[in-house]
């Protein structure tokens, strides 16, 4: 076999392998993925809280979304109105979209579009 033919050979066994790795991420996560994507279609905008704050949201009843249970490390995700957010101490505002900064936090709060 010619070095071009088994670079070539390496590269298909190599995006075999991812690919082979990803579908067994998503079929492990449970159709976790899903249900985040569903949950952030929903917002407007999301920031990033302390925990200090999720857990004062929470106690004014602010109900957490159950995706945020379903991640590793688990999340504290909620839903609440724009007047609120405003008033959270060290609240941060990110993109709404699966990225690091997201993935990393250990709690955000979403605000839903207008109806």
């Amino acid at each position: 076999m010619t070095d071009d033919l088994e670079r070539r050979v390496r590269q298909v066994q190599s995006r075999v392998a991812v690919r082979t790795w990803g579908y067994r991420q998503r079929h492990h996560a449970k159709g976790v993925w899903m249900r985040l994507r569903r949950t952030l279609a929903d917002a407007q905008s999301v920031y990033l809280i302390p925990d200090s704050e999720a857990k004062r949201l929470l106690a004014e009843g602010f109900r957490p979304e159950a995706v945020g249970r379903e991640l590793e490390p688990p999340k504290v995700i909620l839903f609440a109105p724009a007047e609120r957010v405003v008033r959270i101490t060290g609240a941060r505002e990110i993109p709404v979209r699966l990225d690091v900064a997201l993935l990393e936090a250990p709690a955000l709060v979403l605000v839903r579009f207008p109806e």
